[in-house]
């Protein structure tokens, strides 16, 4: 039977120092009792080993160290890696929180009020799980009066309720906006209206954002610009566009600016019938048909040409060509002319040129004039073929008839090959002009740059839909301006004119980057 000692206090017979056993004794304290210490080590079970280097404290009972957890005072190790082990923290409100001090250095406690860790440095207390944000770049442009996105990279942004804000004094704006990140490092933000609406171009806006856990983020700044600007402005649905009916520049203030284009060149002139027995005409080719909107068609059958992407600040120049005049009805001068060419020329990009329509074949006594070449092809005169229309941008006229009936072709257009005269008898006598294109670059499906109608000994082609001109006896009715349309054929009067080109250009208002 082991002896007890029943005492309430053993006290050094000398010195301060108190020794309990010799050297290789086991000192056993049971589960649950405590050895009290005011120091380091209060209030849990134990035993106590010296093997001759260093002190080891190790967990036996089941007070507040659970399992097994070895800490050696030598200043190294605490060892909590067994999964049945423990380790409890002070925690608290922040108002519990104790004033950092050298006493307090190295000091960890949880705190409940925002539930995250902090260790205190002797002057402050930082948080052990940090989720302050940074923010590495903000790309898109903020423009005066236009709702535009920028694009948010960093970490930290958490999973909701970041807040961004934009400040910028002179303008006395400070605006918050709340937005869920896309991931923890992306988020998107609309620029708020009262943001672009109160903005000064050239003005430099600041950039910050707060996490849902109230931490925030450095600043990055953008300058404010003017959007681009140029032509006749208009929007439709997320699309702003800039429609150009005569020359003029387009000028670009958006680095990367991705454009979509509609370049049609002018219409070709219809020809006329000088002959002393009708004999007939061709109607002028519709200008050439050059675009790049996504889903539609290009002249000529093409799909939409490639994507366009302004690298370059600065100014294009837009130039609308004219619609070639109509045969005049002397005997010299009895074909259309061609149209003039379209164009949307810049720094860093290949120019975008649309060659002008073909003028339509015509007849007088000693003469015929065959029907010209360009974007879309003129129709031919009695007994000659076609003008060639340009790959990529429109097509061939109609050939003109030789017999009795003597039709004039149909001028081509930017969708469909003109018609040939009539061979047999009939009321239609002259091929009509070829369809144009149908687009909605402007927010409206219309049709473009359709090919003018022949004129024939028994009657006259329609113009293509799309404002292509008709032929009549009273003088061939000239191309729709702005359409790009040829020009219809005539008798012994001046046959119509083309119709002038037009640029359409139009940008995303919602993919702006800069």
């Amino acid at each position: 039977m082991a002896s007890e000692i029943n005492v309430d206090k053993i006290t050094p017979q000398t010195g301060t120092n108190l020794e309990l056993g010799d050297s290789g004794d086991t000192i056993t304290v049971p589960a649950g009792a405590t050895i009290t210490n005011s120091g380091t080590a209060n209030g849990f079970g134990v035993s106590l080993t010296n093997d001759g280097n260093n002190r080891v404290v190790t967990a036996t009972g089941s007070g507040g160290l659970n399992g097994e957890a070895n800490m050696s005072f030598d200043g190294s190790t605490l060892d909590l890696s067994a999964n049945n082990t423990e380790l409890r923290l002070p925690r608290g409100t922040t108002a519990q929180q104790p004033t950092p001090s050298a006493a307090n250095e190295g000091a960890i406690r949880y705190d409940t009020d925002d539930n995250l860790l902090y260790y205190s440095n002797g002057a402050s207390w930082i948080k052990v799980n940090n989720t302050t944000p940074s923010l590495a770049s903000a790309s898109g442009s903020i423009l005066v009066g236009l709702s535009t996105s920028l694009s948010l990279v960093g970490t930290n942004f958490l999973t909701s309720g970041l807040v961004v804000n934009f400040l910028q004094t002179s303008d006395s704006i400070n605006a918050n906006v709340t937005v869920t990140p896309t991931t923890d490092t992306a988020a998107t933000v609309t620029v708020p209206s009262s943001v672009y609406s109160n903005i000064t171009a050239g003005n430099v806006v600041t950039i910050k954002v707060t996490n849902s856990d109230g931490q925030s983020s450095g600043t990055l700044t953008i300058t404010a610009s003017n959007p681009p600007s140029g032509g006749t402005i208009t929007t439709s649905g997320n699309f702003r566009i800039h429609t150009y009916t005569s020359s003029g520049t387009f000028t670009n203030t958006i680095s990367n600016l991705s454009l979509e284009y509609m370049v049609i060149a002018g219409g070709g002139g219809g020809g006329v019938d000088r002959y002393s027995e009708s004999r007939g005409a061709g109607g002028g080719g519709a200008g050439g048909y050059r675009a790049n909107v996504s889903g539609e068609n290009s002249g000529g059958g093409n799909a939409a040409e490639s994507a366009l992407i302004l690298s370059s600040l600065g100014n294009s120049t837009i130039t609308i060509g004219a619609g070639g005049a109509g045969g005049s009805g002397s005997d010299n001068s009895v074909g259309g002319v061609n149209g003039s060419e379209s164009s949307l020329t810049g720094t860093g990009y290949t120019a975008i040129s649309s060659t002008g329509g073909g003028g339509g074949g015509g007849h007088q006594t000693s003469l015929r004039t065959g029907a010209q070449s360009g974007g879309s092809g003129g129709g031919g005169t009695n007994g000659y073929g076609p003008g060639s229309g340009t790959s990529g941008q429109g097509f061939n006229g109609g050939s003109g008839a030789n017999n009795s009936d003597y039709g004039g072709g149909g001028g081509g257009g930017s969708a469909e090959i003109g018609e040939n005269g009539t061979t047999t008898s009939g009321t239609n006598k002259a091929g009509d002009g070829g369809d144009g294109v149908s687009s909605s670059i402007n927010g409206s499906a219309t049709a473009r740059a359709a090919g003018g109608g022949g004129r024939g000994a028994g009657g006259n082609g329609s113009g293509g839909s799309g404002g292509g001109g008709d032929g009549s006896d009273s003088g061939g009715t000239a191309g729709t301006v702005n359409t790009g349309s040829g020009g219809g054929a005539s008798r012994n009067t001046t046959g119509g004119a083309g119709g002038s080109g037009i640029v359409i250009l139009r940008y995303n208002l919602t993919s702006l980057q800069g």
